[in-house]
């Protein structure tokens, strides 16, 4: 694949693919079909693009960076139909795309992978999978568990939305230039049904995003003009307690209970 021509960007987070070991391993996680819609964002040179292309038939991709756009024409030339769209994917609207619905794929630029995955949740209904390459401390964050050291707002907000799996690990020998630390591929599926009870999305982003901007605080002086303590205790969950050892449940009962205290 030509790739001489393009340095990557400092600016675009660009680290680009080129283990055929590791691209074949998240093909065949992700194992395109015919007549899928898939995107890929960010597909740089298209390590990734080519064999998705292959499979599939047809695919779109989010490029913020219009010099590689080239470069990716010709390493795709003749595999398929192949849709460029050269925008910021921070304010690309999914839900413009027709066909659904959507599989998402990327090998996402570090500097950005946690404000993308925010807006990708935006997006959900039209999402039937994500597939990411990312920065290892972030996927961690995906997944973790309570009481753990990566657990955090982004943990709850994505795990409430989908189910995480952690796939395998890749060492930084696999891009141009190697990044100095590891990544991990991730899938995220967004549930069918939700695993907890809210009952306003809107508030239950407040109060995660509030208790974990000061996670350092008890729940009763991070959530102090959201629930009481006395409401917390009502609900079973101490309120000296720290946020980062709250479940996704519990949250959701302090979110439904911050809308019928009066306290919020």
């Amino acid at each position: 694949m030509p790739n001489s021509r393009h340095r990557p960007r400092k600016r675009f987070g660009q680290n680009f693919l080129h283990d055929p070991g590791v691209i074949e391993r998240i093909v065949h996680a992700i194992a395109p079909r015919p007549g899928e819609h898939l995107v890929e964002i960010g597909p740089g040179l298209g390590a990734l693009t080519r064999p998705l292309l292959e499979a599939a038939g047809k695919l779109d991709v989010v490029e913020i960076d219009r010099d590689v756009i080239p470069v990716l024409r010709e390493a795709c030339a003749g595999y398929g139909e192949l849709v460029i769209h050269n925008q910021d994917v921070l304010k690309f609207d999914f839900t413009t795309l027709p066909g659904r619905p959507l599989r998402v794929i990327g090998n996402l630029p570090y500097n950005i992978s946690s404000p993308l995955i925010f807006h990708l949740l935006e997006h959900l209904p039209v999402i039937q999978d994500m597939h990411f390459m990312l920065q290892r401390e972030v996927a961690e964050r995906l997944a973790a568990a309570p009481a753990t050291e990566h657990y955090g707002r982004l943990s709850v907000m994505v795990q409430w939305r989908c189910s995480v799996e952690l796939l395998f690990t890749v060492g930084p020998g696999a891009f141009k230039p190697a990044p100095k630390v590891e990544s991990a591929v991730v899938r995220l599926t967004p549930h069918r049904q939700a695993p907890v009870q809210v009952e306003d999305g809107a508030r239950f982003a407040a109060l995660v995003n509030r208790a974990f901007s000061q996670r350092r605080k008890t729940l009763r002086n991070a959530l102090k003009g959201w629930v009481t303590a006395a409401t917390m205790e009502s609900l079973a969950i101490d309120p000296m307690r720290r946020p980062e050892t709250l479940s996704l449940a519990d949250f959701a009962r302090l979110s439904n209970a911050a809308g019928t205290s009066g306290e919020d």
